[in-house]
């Protein structure tokens, strides 16, 4: 490829993150603006671009589809109740209230995506918030942080753990064997910081209950149909892709949502214009443009090169390969999200402990069916817990993050990239440490 191409797609990727960061531009503005700029300049022609989004529809059908399901139900009133009676079960007390959000995070996220558990549970934050008296932006921080934590936990629990996971053939019990633990560990290190990163809000206290609004259930058949479809999409989340006929996330995600337009239409509650009108398209833009971005670098042969370098400065050292992936590709999370990220870092490792002679070339194949030598296995756990970790550095580090910026944007508040940092950047540093702590014992010691 021309080196004019492999320059550009790095100068516009780059100023991208740059863009997003100083919070200049948009961030669904700058990252489709620098996807139309490849395209435009014959970097790639728009059948790739669409290509490259086409090879991501499991991500975008599974976020366009809870996101229509979430808001079908919005007229039920569902979420101002929910919201209310968790500031009655914590007393209204603001330590209760984070430490209820981890508690109810966490196990969702061990069996369901982190950014379709922000999804579901998000809308109930700014209710839950404003009755409290407290701004809900850190609520909605600290839970896509617990989220991208707990999603190590299990092998389904985050897109990134997930693909990595695939990459190299470990099965769902052997994750939960050897890396469950570290995932358990990066969330109880959230909870340690809790008093001292959201100081203010685990200091508030709301005296009077009785006070509080009672918001009533509306249309209470509608939501017990709904209740049934949302039941059937959770089962099949879990279930879906171990049937004889796999049935992706994403497929049980877009008939959830069929089935809950069918229902609000019939019942009259809300009509189908008004919930598409309502779905959060920025963020699904900001994904496909993401999309194209990454895939400009891997066409233009950066990423491919990238191996060459870890060979040259890693040679055959586990140990230091293994610490060097974890915290590069924690710092690289945490402004690249991290879903586009680990699809291209897969193939760069596998390339590199080939080149190398850790591996022979057979694992280079993409249904490669094989075990992998048990020495290379800590470079991709260093590397998944980077990954996912590194994604609670910044605003545009995972994809839950954006998801809960589209969510707090639509309930009247934006949650800018300095914001964020306040209280992802020590959380993310924290863990880090404590990640590559587990690894080195647990795996290289």
């Amino acid at each position: 490829m021309e080196n004019w191409q492999a320059f550009l797609s790095m100068i516009v990727f780059v100023s991208v993150i740059i863009l997003i960061m100083t919070e200049w531009v948009h961030l669904t503005i700058a990252a489709l603006l620098g996807a139309l700029i490849l395209v435009f300049t014959n970097v790639m022609t728009l059948q790739e671009a669409v290509g490259y989004i086409g090879n991501s529809h499991g991500t975008l059908g599974l976020f366009f589809g809870v996101m229509v399901l979430v808001r079908a139900f919005e007229p039920t009133k569902i979420f101002d109740y929910l919201a209310t009676q968790i500031v009655l079960i914590a007393k209204g007390e603001g330590k209760r209230l984070l430490l209820g959000i981890v508690a109810i995070v966490t196990p969702i996220c061990a069996v369901l995506p982190n950014a379709t558990t922000v999804m579901l549970l998000a809308p109930l934050i700014p209710p839950m918030a404003q009755e409290v008296g407290i701004n809900f932006v850190p609520l909605l921080i600290l839970m896509v942080l617990v989220a991208n934590s707990a999603g190590l936990l299990t092998l389904v629990g985050d897109p990134a753990t997930f693909i990595v996971g695939d990459a190299i053939n470990i099965s769902f019990t052997d994750y939960l064997w050897k890396l469950s633990l570290g995932g358990a560990i990066a969330v109880a290190t959230i909870i340690l910081i809790l008093p001292f990163l959201f100081r203010k809000i685990w200091r508030t206290r709301l005296e009077n209950l009785d006070e509080l609004p009672h918001p009533q259930i509306n249309h209470p058949r509608v939501l017990i149909l709904g209740a049934v479809i949302v039941v059937f999409v959770l089962v099949f989340f879990v279930i879906g892709e171990s049937l004889p006929i796999p049935i992706s996330p994403a497929a049980v995600a877009l008939l959830g949502a069929t089935l809950a337009l069918l229902l609000s239409h019939h019942s009259r509650i809300d009509s189908v214009n008004n919930i598409l009108r309502d779905v959060d398209w920025s963020t699904l833009i900001f994904f496909m443009s993401i999309f194209v971005l990454i895939g400009g670098l891997e066409k233009t042969g950066i990423i491919k090169s990238l191996s060459g370098v870890l060979a040259f400065i890693l040679g055959k050292n586990i140990v230091l390969g293994s610490m060097v992936l974890l915290f590069t590709v924690g710092i690289l999370s945490s402004v690249v999200p991290n879903i586009p990220l680990v699809v291209a870092m897969v193939p760069l490792l596998k390339q590199y402990i080939v080149n190398v002679g850790l591996a022979p070339a057979e694992v280079l194949a993409p249904n490669f069916p094989g075990e992998f030598p048990p020495e290379v296995l800590p470079l991709f756990y260093a590397m998944m817990f980077g990954a996912t970790l590194g994604g609670n550095g910044t605003l545009v580090g995972a994809s839950s993050n954006i998801v809960a910026a589209g969510i707090s944007e639509q309930h009247g508040r934006r949650i800018s990239f300095k914001t964020f940092l306040h209280y992802g950047i020590p959380v993310m540093l924290v863990q880090l440490v404590t990640s590559a702590l587990y690894v080195l014992v647990r795996f290289l010691l």
